[in-house]
């Protein structure tokens, strides 16, 4: 819900052109979005809340880019929460496959609450739902349909902090072993705080509370080296790794609002 309310509330505050433009997200939260968003408010300060908001859109922005700019068949999403993919390109359903992988709470909720607004369905859209603690993504796929043999981009965003080291490994091994050659995986880590600028340390300090309440303690946080290390230890190969500096160049050097994204780091990888 925070991360959909921050998608919706990109498209309700900050000025065109939208870094990503989500127009199903604050209907999914339902009306109970703007009580939650007074509460974040009262969380956190009014820079941090900019900065989470253009962080949030640019994660969905940088992995949907990465779908645009190669040919897949398959589209895998790894803790898909409220992302909306599905019902804002229902005209890909025919030619792209998208797996929707989540907690079986959290994906048991979206369901429900996609029905309750007569969202429609189709044979394109697949739920799987998964625990990584505890369920092998390769089971929980194959139990879903999959076709390892196919190109497929799977988008892991805004996961691995809430996970242990193993898991994360666990399930880039999963990808790095079962895949076809070029399929690819767009995923996002956290920066020990050590290495974040003094405006994001604000940011952890105030979210871990937040994040240890609702039963999602922040674990797990990767310097750019040890990333990567564990990524070709997963037998993956890495394709894209910008710094912020090149993702502000990217996204953000046009833009006269002074416009930013916290820094939650992006990594690109794919299958020798």
């Amino acid at each position: 819900m925070f991360a959909a309310i921050a998608r919706g509330g990109h498209r309700l505050e900050d000025a065109r052109p939208w870094i990503f433009d989500d127009p199903f997200a604050l209907v999914l939260v339902g009306p109970v979005w703007e009580q939650i968003d007074a509460q974040l408010r009262a969380v956190f300060p009014d820079r941090h809340a900019r900065r989470s908001r253009a962080g949030i859109a640019l994660r969905s922005r940088y992995a949907e880019d990465r779908l645009r700019q190669r040919t897949f068949d398959q589209y895998v999403l790894l803790g898909a929460g409220l992302d909306s993919f599905g019902w804002r390109y229902p005209d890909l359903a025919t030619s792209l496959r998208v797996f929707e992988v989540d907690h079986p709470a959290t994906q048991a909720w979206k369901r429900q609450r996609a029905a309750e607004l007569g969202l429609p369905t189709n044979d394109g859209l697949v739920y799987a739902p998964t625990d990584f603690e505890t369920t092998s993504l390769s089971q929980s796929l194959n139990a879903a349909g999959i076709d390892w043999n196919r190109p497929t981009l799977f988008s892991w965003m805004a996961v691995t902090p809430y996970l242990s080291v193993d898991a994360v490994a666990d399930t880039l091994h999963a990808i790095g072993t079962n895949a076809s050659s070029g399929s690819e995986i767009v995923l996002s880590y956290a920066l020990p705080e050590a290495l974040m600028d003094d405006v994001d340390r604000e940011f952890v300090a105030l979210l871990k509370p937040l994040a240890a309440s609702s039963g999602e303690p922040i674990q797990t946080s990767f310097s750019r080296d040890d990333i990567e290390s564990l990524i070709v230890r997963c037998g993956l190969k890495i394709v894209d790794h910008p710094d912020r500096s090149e993702l502000i160049r990217r996204y953000f050097s046009q833009r006269s609002d002074g416009l930013e994204p916290y820094g939650e780091c992006f990594i690109t990888a794919s299958v020798p």
